[in-house]
């Protein structure tokens, strides 16, 4: 018989979450509102699907697109929002993550996500994951994931180093960009791509725990 495998360890300042698939399972709406968008333009949802994971809508639009002009982007945008604005159902809590984000203290919290400002909160609230005071939207980060520049804001307004930092994501593009800001990762879910290649994973929070000590510390066990 195996032996039980051991629980992670980790020591941070602060903790960063991504939002679609590592907060929230959103998964049944994106693939709706993706799917019908693709069907009038000829466009294959599964390709479609598997680049817009992790990454804000426009670049999504404008990898499919091409041929549009920025504005014709927008309006596509606004079009694919409108649809989760008006029918916010099909999303649900990745077991266990709001007992876990409450558990941690809210200034050593972030979020960042490629989904608007008002997804954010919409998804967070049908899932009952309360979202952090420092909250990253599409909106405020100028060069989305992979790039790394949401998770290194999010550090500077935490007012912590980035390898101080632990980051739980899901997707490639996600991965790719909280390695590059050089913070500690864990991959949620099932995601064997590349960028998750050597991190500790999770399948849910639902063990996981946290011990805060007088320095603030953060000691996760996962």
């Amino acid at each position: 018989m195996s032996p039980e495998p051991r629980p992670t360890t980790l020591t941070a300042r602060a903790v960063v979450f991504d939002m679609d698939g590592t907060l929230v399972d959103s998964t049944a709406l994106v693939e709706r509102i993706w799917t019908d968008w693709c069907g009038p333009l000829g466009l294959d949802p599964g390709e479609v699907l598997a680049f817009a994971h992790g990454r804000q809508t426009a670049d999504t639009v404008r990898r499919f697109q091409p041929d549009l002009d920025e504005e014709a982007v927008l309006r596509h945008v606004d079009a694919l929002l409108s649809v989760e604005g008006s029918a916010p159902d099909g999303v649900v809590e990745i077991p266990g993550a709001a007992a876990f984000v409450a558990a941690l203290p809210a200034a050593q919290v972030a979020l960042v996500t490629s989904a608007p400002g008002g997804i954010a909160h919409s998804r967070t609230a049908v899932a009952g994951v309360a979202l952090p005071a420092v909250v990253l939207a599409s909106e405020d980060v100028a060069v989305g994931k992979p790039a790394p520049d949401g998770y290194l804001r999010a550090a500077e307004l935490l007012g912590v180093d980035p390898g101080d930092v632990v980051v739980f994501e899901d997707a490639e593009a996600g991965l790719w960009a909280a390695r590059a800001s050089g913070a500690q990762v864990v991959v949620v879910g099932d995601h064997d791509g590349p960028a998750a290649e050597g991190l500790p994973r999770i399948a849910d929070y639902r063990g996981a725990g946290v011990a805060v000590a007088d320095d603030g510390l953060l000691t996760l066990t996962l």
